[in-house]
């Protein structure tokens, strides 16, 4: 498959800048045999009693720093947690730095080039564990996706987190759990939906654009997820049930597919994960799944034409785009269902 093979157009005005308010009233298409234009507070009305929602409990850390290098000002965004201090960073200006350089962020705060490749460099901070996660909350600010072209605002710092964030590590939202409110939550338990957690710290890498022309040969960044024994035991009692799987966005249907066994059955597991999703894929687990709009030429719309099918989220996305949906993380969502 070619990379051109996911591309389409998308006027620059249907990028969300901010999110709707209240986080239920963002537009949902329900992509079924037909397209139904319905609003994410609908969504109980669209599952069964029975079906099983899995969620991603990651928190999003204030993962953007400025810093200097004498005097050349650094950008500084974290995408992968390598070590009590050390995390692989992408930095701009990167070709102005080198191993061993020094970039100061504040009097008590700063961070080694251990190593580099191209703008990816590995840093060592100055502080490690909760002092170095301390020192981020002070200097930091959220690393709102590159799209969204505006500073991050006091705002952002609630309105980038998920209602089920819990564990601190991502450094990406996971955008489809945006949508949820206590309210929508309790009327999805009035359904008779359960909900579990799996883990899955997103890294930037999941806004890289795919440059090589074969889909094959890309490269995906690795991230580090975890799916708890009490979340794989509700998973095979679900299914063994004849209840759905509905994974709320992207990421936990990655970790999911990533430790789904043959049988349908799913495991606990705590590790890496660098899972490519392309059309061909056999999905083991997943059986609904709720996910925002994605940008052309990315491996998430390749995951979501894997998903339900090339030609119908071709027509969903021009739909949505004809429609005035806004699309990416602050956008509306869709409902997907898995083709046969």
């Amino acid at each position: 498959m070619k990379t051109t093979d996911f591309d389409f157009d998308l006027p620059a005005d249907r990028i969300a800048e901010h999110p709707v308010k209240p986080r239920d009233a963002a537009r949902l298409l329900d992509v079924a045999e037909r397209l139904h234009d319905r609003v994410v507070r609908d969504l109980p009305s669209l599952l069964e009693p029975g079906d099983l929602m899995v969620v991603n409990d990651t928190r999003v850390i204030p993962a953007r720093l400025d810093g200097r290098r004498g005097e050349v000002r650094v950008e500084i965004t974290l995408h992968k947690r390598e070590g009590e201090r050390e995390w692989a960073s992408f930095a701009r200006p990167g070709k102005r730095l080198k191993p061993g350089d020094v970039i100061a962020i504040a009097d008590d705060f700063s961070a080694e080039v251990l190593s580099k490749d191209g703008m990816e460099v590995r840093l060592r901070f100055s502080a490690g564990g909760a002092e170095l996660m301390a020192a981020l909350h002070r200097h930091g600010r959220m690393p709102l996706p590159p799209y969204i072209r505006r500073e991050a605002d006091a705002q952002d710092a609630s309105d980038y987190q998920t209602v089920f964030a819990a564990r601190e590590g991502a450094v990406a939202a996971p955008t489809a759990g945006l949508h949820f409110t206590p309210e929508l939550l309790a009327a999805l338990d009035a359904r008779g939906i359960r909900r579990v957690p799996v883990t899955l710290h997103v890294g930037a890498g999941t806004f890289l654009p795919v440059k090589v022309e074969d889909v094959a040969d890309h490269r995906m960044h690795s991230e580090w997820g975890e799916v708890p024994a009490e979340t794989a035991e509700a998973i095979n009692a679900t299914r063994a049930a004849g209840g759905r799987i509905v994974s709320i966005g992207t990421t936990p249907l990655r970790i999911l597919e990533t430790v789904g066994l043959e049988d349908g059955t799913i495991r606990s597991f705590s590790g890496e994960t660098d899972i490519f999703i392309t059309p061909g894929y056999r999905f083991k687990i997943v059986d609904l799944l709720v996910t925002n709009f994605h940008l052309p030429r990315s491996t998430l719309f390749m995951l979501v034409c894997a998903f339900a099918g090339m030609e119908r989220m071709k027509a969903a996305y021009a739909h949505a785009i004809a429609g005035q949906y806004r699309f990416f993380s602050y956008g509306d969502a869709s409902l997907l269902r898995r083709a046969s």
